[in-house]
């Protein structure tokens, strides 16, 4: 149902209200952060070709912030002086989505505006329950198993205080989900580590600890935060279903969202949309 409505209203944007042909829509350029490990690139590429099937027609492009290419500056050098929206494929805020981003952005000649992360929102607590159920999470508990049952929510980590606020929110959605608790850690820079909150669990009387993993796609941290997992570990949230129509939902939110009357600011002037709420919808 998702991919039809995501289709349908691809196919509808194009078309005026007096039935002619309305001009190309601004590309939509997911912002990845970069990783060594080839099998983050070959994630994100099937992420985005699994955007360009749910909207045909809307150009897709790809852009990392740092250690793969294309890089975003070149990505946005490529698209010459015509209309975008950059949707980083990060998970919360912090100085990527706040700085970064936005800077590069307004050094390019593109007309562009920079979407909220992701996160907090419901595709991704969608997401992050499939996986926990793919790596063995039951799908039916008794009040005993869940007395006996605990969640880490393992992110990357940011100096950023709002990047821990989103990761907490997201942590508790997931907690209400799964009627568990649930505390997030970080694989760097922010505490509780992963094991210390895998042993703060394990010290309440938890014997069921799992970790999932709250990253977009595999590499190192993701990696090494699994191999801690005292029980169960998901896979990144990578390529399932939700992650495509989030990343969609949040090119629409940001192209329907108007910023004091100019359509899309001009290089040198990019605009950051709208402040995320506590769950972003």
């Amino acid at each position: 149902m998702n991919r039809i409505s995501s289709q349908l209203a691809g196919q509808l944007s194009l078309v005026s209200l007096d039935g002619r042909r309305r001009p190309e829509p601004p590309a939509l350029v997911v912002v990845a952060h970069g990783s060594r490990d080839p099998r983050a690139l070959s994630t994100v590429r099937t992420l985005l070709d699994q955007v360009r099937a749910l909207r045909p027609g809307l150009p897709v492009h790809l852009g990392h912030i740092e250690l793969n290419e294309p890089l975003l500056p070149d990505t946005l050098a490529a698209l010459g002086d015509r209309e975008a929206i950059l949707v980083p494929l990060l998970l919360s805020r912090g100085y990527h989505v706040k700085r970064d981003i936005p800077e590069m952005a307004a050094e390019s000649p593109v007309r562009a505006r920079v979407a909220p992360a992701l996160g907090p929102h419901p595709f991704l607590l969608e997401a992050l329950y499939a996986r926990l159920v793919e790596a063995g999470w039951p799908t039916r508990t008794d009040d005993e198993t869940r007395r006996q049952s605990a969640v880490v929510l393992a992110a990357a980590g940011s100096r950023d205080p709002e990047s821990k606020v989103d990761t907490a929110r997201t942590a508790q959605l997931l907690a209400d989900r799964l009627g568990v608790p649930v505390i997030p850690a970080y694989a760097t820079t922010a505490t509780p580590t992963v094991p210390d909150a895998i042993e703060t669990l394990t010290a309440s009387g938890r014997t069921r600890v799992a970790i999932a993993s709250y990253f977009t796609a595999p590499g190192r941290f993701a990696t090494e935060c699994a191999e801690k997992a005292p029980w169960i570990a998901s896979a990144p949230l990578g390529t399932h279903p939700a992650m495509a129509n989030l990343l969609l939902h949040r090119y629409d939110q940001t192209l329907a969202t108007p910023l004091r009357g100019d359509p899309l600011r001009g290089a040198g002037n990019c605009a950051t949309s709208h402040p995320q709420p506590a769950l972003a919808v």
